[in-house]
């Protein structure tokens, strides 16, 4: 049966964008961080999440820079500010920075990811929460999930990784991101809860910039 349908829309800009040799430093995830009270121990240790290299010039020394606060709205139980820590490059021909998220932060969506995963995988109505997600900010959310994943097919193609190649060839370069959620989902399995969190770091992490949504 021939498929009639409409090809999805293409991405926005702000998710295709490779930050990876435009800028000096960037962000990085700490896959391996899914909850505040991991987090709370490795910020409190100058070397929780220092980084064994830079990863623009490979120096083996990064100094704390600074502690940048972060404001993730709407998820009950969290405090109104999360502190994060910033790395400099102590080679003098560098000096690139590079601040570390946990995992469970959205990066560029002002939300921790159980709160976006909540919203756009379901129609009910949210719990009670000190700043709800606003109905537009769902619909983007959902219409971003909605586009082209083109890009990140391609990118996990290339990934040079048995399990991410095989994703990428079952998904296919037709489909939807969020057919690329489930499809990871199925094949790579991540826990309850983290199906956005642990793709959207992974994508990160393949292309520094490039974002899920």
């Amino acid at each position: 049966m021939t498929d009639h349908r409409p090809p999805p829309p293409e991405p926005e800009d702000c998710l295709i964008r490779s930050r990876a040799s435009r800028y000096k430093g960037g962000t990085l995830i700490a896959e391996d961080v899914h909850d505040l009270a991991t987090h709370r121990q490795r910020v409190a240790d100058p070397d929780g999440y220092r980084p064994c290299e830079c990863p623009r010039c490979r120096g083996r020394v990064l100094h704390v820079h600074d502690y940048p606060q972060r404001t993730p709205y709407g998820e009950p139980g969290l405090p109104p500010v999360i502190i994060i820590v910033r790395y400099i490059c102590a080679d003098a021909s560098c000096e690139a920075t590079w601040r570390i998220l946990p995992a469970f932060l959205a990066r560029n969506l002002w939300r921790v990811w159980p709160t976006v995963e909540r919203t756009v995988r379901t129609r009910a109505p949210p719990p009670p929460a000190p700043a709800p997600v606003p109905r537009r900010t769902a619909r983007r959310w959902r219409e971003r999930l909605a586009s082209a994943v083109k890009q990140l097919v391609l990118l996990l193609a290339t990934s040079s990784g048995v399990l991410l190649e095989a994703i990428a060839k079952r998904t296919g370069l037709a489909a939807t991101r969020l057919a690329l959620v489930d499809v990871h989902a199925q094949m790579a399995m991540p826990p309850p809860g983290r199906h956005l969190a642990d793709l959207a770091a992974l994508v990160h992490r393949l292309e520094r910039g490039i974002r899920l949504m």
